[in-house]
């Protein structure tokens, strides 16, 4: 059964027991972000944390409780798109495009919305909605009551971290709903930080082109598929909400928002209403404690002008908090990998298995294992990589054969360094890269290295013999198994 909201997803993740409750007064700047990030970096990803009675700044207490680390396990993920295992979703994704949808894995994702399994849960429009049962606008409107926290010690304000940005393209009417950090400048204004090849800074440029106002709808809460959509890298031509009402098997409910012309989710908690004016200057906004586990500098982004704030009776702050890995956002990207990589199967059927490990910063490292059946389809597979959508922000690629564990960096890093040649078996590209990244040579421009770790054959130049990995026999280990409780060995 789909979880409608964030109440009814915590809920489910305390009766998991999963969830920390926080009864202690708590300020809501640094110290909510070293309990959690204690807890994000133990086993597992750590509990959930309810933060009951958060402080604001000057230590009046906030009437929002502040929910973190929500998405923080490969448990919760799956409990909050309603399956037993992240795989299932691709695997179903990937039987409908691979038998009714030709051509290349964009051009499948982009048919998605046609097929009559995504299409028959579309987003249902309702009258009434509980995001807005209370409505503040003009003198009562102040974003600095809200619990936003100040996350690090030189991060430029208060964050929201864990909103969708609600935005549509003024010539197909497209909607796409984005995860954007915003920062909190004051009373009735925010600084909205998208990188240039998100497609909400899309929006606004061709509607700063038009000299058109854009409406901006910043959503916290809702179920928590539409929550997780929001962060998936889908192609511009997917409504988020669309998706999302695919993933719970029912429409997510929106309703029309209270001050611009945009649909936003009844079951949000609190969504933040308001507009970009293309004659604005825009605004410095930063520095930011980043997912790379280094501060983004400040920078200039559009200014959005807050019309009102709708939220329910007794709303909950959902937040996250990035930094140095692994964070609660590594699980949300492990989600996607293990969504997307039935698709990425069906234009590169050699690829095996493919992993992103969390010191690699998602994109910054990833680790394929394939079925070799040719000299140089390691190159073949960095390319075809590369040319992927956001996977062409990888930095280094990584293949190996598919008999190695990619989802265990250690053995994958063993198999690698063993098998590589570094002048043979390593190349250098250059391509665009992440906006966060504070080594390239450019601003989201440098190089990429692809490593080809695979078993060389004589076609590639390899004229030694190649050793076997060393591996007990079956018998022995079957009779050491057997003898094993007796040794009194504690390991």
């Amino acid at each position: 059964m789909a979880l409608d909201n964030l109440r009814a997803f915590i809920s489910a993740i305390d009766a998991a027991g999963e969830l920390r409750r926080v009864d202690r007064a708590v300020s809501i700047d640094r110290e909510i972000t070293e309990i959690a990030d204690r807890c994000m970096k133990s086993p597992g990803g750590g509990p959930a944390l309810l933060f009951a009675r958060p402080t604001l700044r000057g230590g009046a207490p906030s009437r929002l409780p502040v929910a973190v680390n929500l998405f923080g396990s490969e448990r919760r993920m799956s409990l909050a798109l309603g399956v037993e295992r992240l795989d299932h979703i691709g695997e179903r994704i990937a039987e409908l495009v691979n038998l009714k949808v030709p051509g290349s894995l964009m051009g499948k994702l982009a048919m998605l919305p046609r097929l009559a399994e995504i299409a028959k849960f579309p987003p249902k429009t309702v009258s009434r909605a509980a995001s807005q049962e209370t409505v503040l606008d003009g003198p009562e409107l102040d974003l600095e009551q809200l619990p936003a926290p100040i996350c690090w010690p030189e991060d430029g304000g208060p964050y929201i971290t864990l909103g969708g940005v609600v935005t549509r393209d003024p010539v197909t009417g497209t909607r796409n709903v984005g995860m954007y950090r915003v920062q909190i400048l004051g009373r009735d204004t925010l600084a909205m930080h998208w990188q240039r090849h998100k497609v909400g800074a899309a929006h606004w440029r061709a509607m700063a082109e038009r000299g058109e106002t854009m409406p901006v709808a910043i959503v916290l809460g809702g179920d928590p598929a539409s929550i997780y959509a929001a962060s998936a890298p889908l192609p511009p031509a997917i409504d988020e909400f669309l998706f999302a009402g695919f993933l719970r098997g029912e429409g997510v409910r929106l309703a029309k928002a209270a001050t611009c012309d945009l649909e936003v989710p009844a079951e949000a908690e609190l969504v933040i209403e308001g507009h970009i004016d293309p004659r604005d200057e825009l605004v410095l906004e930063g520095p930011f404690g980043d997912h790379t586990g280094f501060y983004s500098l400040a920078d200039y982004y559009p200014k959005v002008h807050v019309t009102a704030v709708t939220h329910r009776r007794d709303p909950i702050w959902p937040h996250t908090i990035v930094g140095r890995p692994p964070m609660e956002d590594f699980w949300l990207g492990h989600a996607t990998e293990r969504i997307f990589l039935p698709l990425l199967r069906l234009t590169m059927p050699e690829v095996v298995d493919l992993h992103m490990p969390a010191e690699g910063i998602f994109h910054n490292l990833v680790f394929v294992s394939i079925d070799k059946q040719y000299p140089g389809q390691a190159y073949k597979v960095m390319n075809g990589l590369w040319g992927q959508g956001l996977m062409s922000l990888a930095k280094v690629i990584v293949v190996v054969d598919k008999d190695v564990n990619v989802r265990d960096p250690k053995e994958a890093w063993w198999v690698a360094l063993n098998h590589i040649d570094p002048e043979r078996d390593v190349r250098f590209t250059m391509g665009p890269i992440d906006v966060l990244d504070h080594a390239s040579r450019g601003f989201t421009y440098g190089s990429k290295m692809g490593i080809d770790a695979t078993r060389k054959w004589k076609e590639e130049g390899f004229t030694r013999e190649w050793p076997n990995k060393i591996v007990m026999d079956a018998e022995t280990k079957a009779r050491v198994n057997a003898m094993w409780k007796e040794l009194g060995i504690d390991v």
